[in-house]
């Protein structure tokens, strides 16, 4: 299932407008003025992985077209030898996704960005203009497109819809049903936003986003409804059945737009202060909370299956002289080898790892053997060992490892690993002691 994830992931880039397989995405940055032009050039290298090439003339953006195609371009209305927003039509004419940066921001120039081709538009003298156009050119060349679902029974009303869409970017599903919808939600559990209509054959859209809503929160995934109905109190009604947002047609494209990339932002903003709520701030693994709500399943789920399932915990030996003596600088770098080490041997599927305070950490195994947890412990403390030059720093873990025995919970296995932790830093150090029962004396 791994192995298949990662080769959709990679089909779907692919198929993203933005990536360019094998090779740095250029971005064409086309901006008379020499003060933004290096600021923004500055900017876009510095967040990005972006290569940008700067124009300052029609003539010299019209030449580089002829030669090659960029994933993005960032462009004014007005250049010295194009003052008519003639930039604009070449962009169009070349298909190439166009962000329009302009310092007048009046009726005419909004009517531009109608163009199939304009992704979006930002004002020069906004205070965060900057900032934002940095992280539209990273969504177009750095980042996996966000996939949403489209759920319409009438394929005119899915085709509005997925045209905007994939001007911004975005990795459209469509679904013909409410029963569709959730077959493919089911099927496809990276997708972030659901638009669904009203008025539908098999449900309409109030059941549909209670049944979504049931087996998905909103801080995972966000719904938006959409209707032509002129029932002032429908919106409240989907509101209420747990759609995040509501919008009646007809609709103003770009309003739809900065509803969806709203709801898209609101979900990275969540995702972001979970990473800050889970992780152990200096080695990025979990933190102790974190791992608790994660083991607390396992083990459940272990009791329910039978599946084999064990504890480790780690300590790294004689870190108090580390910091001692080479200060607790070197020690922070101790414990972030030691943590990378652990991802490295342990963070696959079958283990989550933590880091537990101090310099112990703790991981639990699941669906896997004990010759195999033998073997992966064994491959931590070699790495660990073999980490630092130990004809200047010498760094070694002891770990103990017990079973998570059926019927038991896990502060009983916990326990039973503390113990063995301590025999291995009794018995010399620098050694794994395994859980007498199921392996001998380690």
């Amino acid at each position: 299932m791994t192995r298949f994830r990662e080769l959709d992931r990679k089909a779907q880039l692919d198929r993203s407008p933005g990536y360019r397989p094998g090779s740095t995405p250029e971005v064409f940055l086309i901006e008379e003025s020499v003060a933004m032009g290096l600021l923004l050039q500055g900017r876009i290298k510095a967040k990005t992985t972006a290569e940008v090439s700067w124009f300052r003339s029609y003539a010299a953006a019209a030449a580089a077209l002829e030669e090659r195609q960029p994933a993005l371009a960032i462009t004014g209305t007005s250049l010295p030898d194009a003052p008519a927003g003639e930039i604009l039509d070449l962009l169009a004419d070349a298909d190439v996704p166009t962000v329009l940066f302009t310092a007048t921001l009046d009726r005419k120039v909004r009517e531009r960005f109608t163009s199939p081709n304009i992704v979006d538009y930002f004002y020069k003298d906004a205070d965060d203009t900057i900032a934002q156009v940095v992280r539209t050119v990273a969504r177009f060349v750095d980042t996996l497109p966000p996939p949403v679902l489209i759920v319409d029974d009438m394929a005119s009303g899915r085709s509005v819809l997925a045209d905007l869409l994939r001007r911004q970017n975005y990795r459209i599903f469509e679904a013909a049903s409410g029963v569709d919808a959730l077959r493919i939600l089911a099927e496809n559990d990276d997708i972030e936003l659901v638009i669904t209509d009203h008025h539908m054959a098999d449900m309409d859209g109030h059941e549909l986003t209670q049944r979504i809503r049931a087996r998905h929160p909103a801080d995972r995934l966000r719904i938006i409804g959409i209707s032509g109905s002129s029932d002032p109190f429908l919106s409240a009604s989907f509101l209420k059945a747990g759609a995040s947002d509501f919008v009646y047609r007809p609709f103003i494209a770009e309003e739809v737009r900065y509803r969806i990339e709203s709801n898209i932002e609101t979900l990275a903003q969540i995702r972001h202060l979970r990473f800050l709520a889970e992780r152990d701030p200096l080695t990025g693994l979990y933190n102790r909370r974190a791992f608790f709500e994660r083991a607390h399943p396992i083990v459940v789920e272990l009791g329910t299956t039978g599946d084999e399932g064990y504890i480790a915990i780690l300590d790294i030996d004689h870190f108090k002289a580390v910091n001692d003596r080479y200060g607790h600088d070197v020690g922070d770098q101790v414990i972030k080898r030691v943590a990378a080490a652990i991802r490295d041997c342990c963070d696959h599927g079958d283990a989550v790892s933590a880091r537990f305070g101090g310099e112990e950490f703790i991981i639990i195994f699941s669906r896997i053997d004990s010759a195999a947890v033998q073997a992966r412990c064994e491959a931590l403390r070699e790495a660990i060992a073999a980490s630092t030059d130990r004809s200047v720093l010498s760094v070694t873990a002891s770990l103990g490892v017990a079973a998570i025995h059926p019927g038991e919970g896990l502060d009983n296995a916990l326990n039973a690993a503390d113990q063995l932790l301590y025999m291995a830093k009794g018995g010399g150090r620098n050694r794994v002691t395994y859980d007498a029962a199921l392996w001998g004396a380690g």
